[in-house]
């Protein structure tokens, strides 16, 4: 209520009212926070997320001084000159007019691609090439990202999405619809690793088997600390070097052993004998440590059956092909590519490499690529947008996300404080009826941290007044769980 003229206000003060004119009147705001601390509400509810609003900030291009702008401003366009690079020597190492001619097409498209990266162009449909995921891209551009750049749109979308052009450019071809501008430096990468190989190899290549005379609960311990080790193996492997990380001690990577001890402790109990998935990051030698890890899973028993994801064509440079799989395992067996090793250490890497595909032809291990996998949304809309794979992931007892993309992905890459649990970032990965439980093994190399615990938000601001970069050195790495709601019906978005 007003006081009237003569009366104290809120504020002690006597209102008066000049002669002639109106009474004015002071409103106080005090429930109201003042103009200097006006903060959005974060997480925003489940109804008003979507691909452009993630749950908190997302990181777009446009702000400076961010891994996001370097990437979009600098990291991305190199990366395309030297695609275009790779696609010129094929070029020029083609005999057959036409398929000279297509090829200098695609030249053209990339060369387009790179103009519209580089002017920071509008986000424009993609066109019908046949692919699976065409109508999900642009269903996703018209609802959420009309009239957006690629530096104001998510930088997780705008990543995606220049990918997809990218493969546009030979999908619409004639003769080059499959070809892959990265496949040279994937193959290149696992030829480099020649030490880390041979070092697994030799180790593994005969069936695993118990030292003898060991009791029961000797043997339990034995297979605890392979899993532990191998997982380890599996968390690092985009290092691409056993070596892991050179710039590290020995106290740090146990500190970092130590951090992620009871989640690998959870995650072993959470494997029940029967089928694991893996969704697969990178081609080389992080997918050998993956099938290396994937071999003692079945040996031990703790797993009959593990499915592999990859993606459908090439991916964010160095993600895992059908082509980079059958790569992989046919090189093994047929090795011409370490022309330094031993017949002992050639030896034993085509032991491994049969042994695995014999897995194949036995059904133990089978390799997919569903559409989604490739397309612009984030793992959040998986339940809605894919209801099939959700699905299929929803019979697993356990499934992997190997990497950093995938990590984004199931975290819609935003700016989500570091204490935050990892089943709230994942949202209906973790809380859907029939989401499995997911473990993710992430060597952090991009902004968003969720997961740290109760103390996260400290643990990251020191690192962050102590470390600055700490979060793109590829230095640290997290292993999280989420139980999920396995074993529930699963219901249609």
């Amino acid at each position: 209520m007003c006081p009237m003229p003569g009366e104290p206000n809120r504020g002690g003060q006597t209102a008066v009212a000049p002669k002639g004119s109106p009474a004015r009147v002071t409103l106080h705001l005090g429930p109201f926070p003042s103009k200097t601390n006006l903060t959005a509400p974060y997480p925003r509810s489940p109804s008003k997320v979507d691909p452009n609003n993630p749950p908190w900030p997302a990181f777009r291009g446009y702000l400076k001084h961010s891994f996001a702008h370097v990437t979009m401003g600098v990291r991305l366009p190199t990366m395309l000159g030297k695609a275009i690079d790779d696609a010129s020597c094929t070029l020029n190492e083609q005999s057959s007019e036409d398929l000279k001619i297509d090829l200098a097409n695609c030249l053209e498209r990339m060369d387009q691609l790179l103009i519209d990266l580089r002017g920071n162009a509008k986000l424009r449909p993609l066109i019908d090439d046949d692919e699976a995921d065409v109508a999900l891209w642009n269903k996703e551009i018209a609802m959420y990202f009309q009239g957006k750049d690629f530096m104001n749109a998510p930088w997780l979308f705008a990543e995606a999405y220049k990918f997809r052009r990218l493969h546009e450019c030979f999908s619409v071809s004639k003769y080059w619809k499959d070809y892959d501008v990265f496949y040279r430096q994937k193959c290149d990468s696992f030829a480099r690793s020649a030490e880390a190989v041979f070092e697994l190899s030799m180790r593994f290549a005969e069936p695993f088997k118990h030292a003898t005379n060991l009791s029961d609960a000797e043997k339990i311990e034995a297979d605890r600390l392979t899993f532990l080790e191998l997982t380890q193996v599996c968390l690092w492997g985009n290092s691409t070097d056993l070596a892991l990380l050179t710039n590290v001690t020995e106290e740090q990577f146990k500190s970092l052993q130590s951090a992620g001890a009871d989640h690998l402790a959870a995650t072993e109990k959470n494997i029940l004998g029967g089928r694991i998935d893996f969704v697969l990051d990178n081609a080389g030698f992080e997918l050998y440590c993956d099938c290396v890890y994937a071999d003692f899973l079945i040996q031990s028993g703790l797993a009959k059956q593990i499915r592999f994801h990859g993606k459908r064509y090439p991916w964010f440079v160095s993600d895992v092909t059908k082509k980079d799989w059958e790569w992989l395992l046919n090189t093994m067996v047929h090795d011409r590519i370490f022309p330094d090793a031993t017949e002992v250490e050639r030896g034993s890497l085509r032991r491994l490499g049969n042994r695995w595909k014999q897995y194949e032809r036995d059904g133990k291990w089978v390799y997919e690529q569903h559409p989604f996998w490739c397309t612009g949304y984030t793992f959040w809309d998986l339940h809605s947008e894919a209801p099939d794979l959700f699905l299929h992931l929803s019979h697993s007892d356990l499934v992997f996300f190997k990497g950093d993309l995938n990590h984004r992905k199931l975290t819609y890459d935003c700016h989500a404080p570091a204490s935050t649990p990892f089943d709230v970032a994942i949202g209906p990965m973790a809380s859907a009826a029939g989401a499995p439980r997911i473990c993710s093994l992430r060597t952090i190399k991009s902004d968003v941290v969720v997961g740290f615990g109760e103390d996260g938000d400290v643990i990251a601001k020191k690192l962050d007044d102590e470390e600055p970069g700490w979060k793109i050195s590829g230095k640290y790495a997290v292993v999280l769980l989420s139980e999920g709601r396995p074993g529930e019906k699963v219901h249609s978005a």
